[in-house]
């Protein structure tokens, strides 16, 4: 009721270029959103249920259970490419990103993410809401609010250096990711390094290309690197521009986080499959709680394969087909709308996963007068297995993007079930 028909506003016109001018004292960082990506941030808030966010934690440490599982391990790891099989040294991965679609009382995990960008930017959004009543301030998203968070992101990162068994105090982040500063999310960047040197520790932005392996060690222009905070959608480090960081981490001399273990533990969406066949997870020894929460809340997928294809294609209009190394809704398609040109290109590529449709949530933004109907899925950051955050991604079309109007990274504010504040504060409009 509320994402139909509140059209209260978490974000006052002004309050985000406050929070980042201000309090982050980076001027420069909302001229380039301004400029580069206007559509980052929704005013609307996301309303979902207390019940709603347990499945989901559920969900999560569910997952995370299985991954622990040394069964599991050993089936996933032994298909995946060599560097996926070598130890990390410790790193679990920061900035997982569990996406989840909310339609009525049902969840559906759509993928999991393993280096989830806009943690940063829901740190800025979370200075900048402003709760729309009295009655609704209680509700914001998140514990210890954005200070907590930015806590616990440098928190998450040293966390990550220790777990590596290293003894002195980290000195030296680099965030690295292709041509960064052409990416979209560029000012994400910068709000990290602000956030790394506020803390005590030095950050630079670099291209793969811009890094050196020499004398046993990954190198920055004059700078030895600690670690490297991964954006790089090379997953498997493959491309030549990433040879130096490829040879520092199979030499363990740098952590690398996440890395590509956990892509293959976690975001390889073939997983996926895995995690909805109840046969595959008998024979894996899952239990059966575990396998419970697994297929109630994850849609049924299943590994496209040539000898299934016109079962699939019959029923293509109740499932979305997805590259199982892909990212970001690149080259993935709703069955309703795949031609057979595209189908053929699926068969013939392979790789491809076809994932039952869970209709995404719909939050109606505008004014009551002139109501405008939006998309909205739930992601969840996570590290070790716990959730640190919850932000909603509002937009139209087929896939999240960031170019709606109106659309972007938007609060989740989390109801009680049986809330009467709330239900009263509703009732008086």
């Amino acid at each position: 009721m509320l994402n139909s028909q509140c059209f209260c506003i978490s974000l006052k016109e002004g309050a985000l270029k406050r929070a980042i001018q201000s309090d982050l004292a980076s001027p420069e960082v909302f001229a380039l959103i301004e400029e580069r990506c206007p559509h980052l941030f929704s005013a609307r808030p996301v309303f979902v249920s207390a019940g709603q966010s347990a499945r989901m934690a559920l969900v999560v440490e569910a997952i995370e259970a299985v991954v622990n599982m040394p069964s599991y391990r050993e089936h996933v790891l032994a298909r995946a490419p060599e560097i996926a099989r070598h130890d990390p040294g410790g790193a679990l991965g920061v900035f997982f990103g569990y996406d989840f679609h909310l339609h009525g009382d049902r969840i559906g995990l759509i993928e999991v993410n393993t280096n989830a960008g806009g943690a940063m930017l829901n740190a800025v959004l979370a200075r900048a809401q402003h709760a729309c009543c009295v009655e609704m301030d209680y509700l914001r998203s998140g514990t210890g609010g954005a200070g907590g968070l930015e806590t616990a992101i440098v928190a998450m990162f040293r966390d990550e250096w220790r777990r590596s068994g290293r003894a002195r105090a980290l000195a030296r982040i680099a965030i690295v990711d292709a041509a960064p500063q052409q990416q979209y999310l560029y000012p994400e960047f910068l709000l990290f390094q602000r956030l790394f040197e506020r803390a005590g520790i030095a950050a630079v932005i670099a291209d793969p290309s811009e890094l050196a392996w020499r004398d046993g060690a990954l190198w920055h222009a004059e700078g030895e690197v600690d670690l490297v905070y991964n954006r790089l959608t090379d997953f498997l480090l493959e491309a030549p521009s990433s040879a130096a960081l490829r040879a520092a981490y199979l030499a363990r001399a740098v952590v690398l986080t996440p890395h590509p273990r956990a892509h293959a533990l976690y975001a390889d969406k073939r997983n996926l499959a895995l995690l909805t066949d109840r046969a595959a997870l008998d024979a894996l020894g899952v239990p059966a709680a575990l396998q419970a929460v697994l297929l109630a809340n994850i849609p049924h997928t299943e590994i496209v394969r040539p000898e299934h294809a016109e079962r699939l294609w019959q029923e293509r209009r109740t499932l979305f087909f997805k590259p199982a190394a892909g990212y970001g809704g690149r080259a993935a398609y709703r069955g309703d709308k795949l031609t057979k040109r595209v189908w053929q290109e699926i068969l013939e590529g392979g790789d491809y996963i076809a994932q039952q449709i869970v209709t995404p949530g719909a939050r109606v933004s505008g004014t009551a007068e002139s109501p405008l109907q939006y998309k909205f899925d739930i992601r969840s950051y996570t590290y070790a297995g716990r959730v640190q955050w919850t932000a909603a991604r509002v937009y139209q079309g087929q896939t999240t993007n960031f170019r709606t109007e109106g659309g972007g990274f938007a609060p989740v504010y989390s109801i009680g079930d049986d809330d009467l504040r709330l239900r009263a504060a509703v009732r008086a409009g």
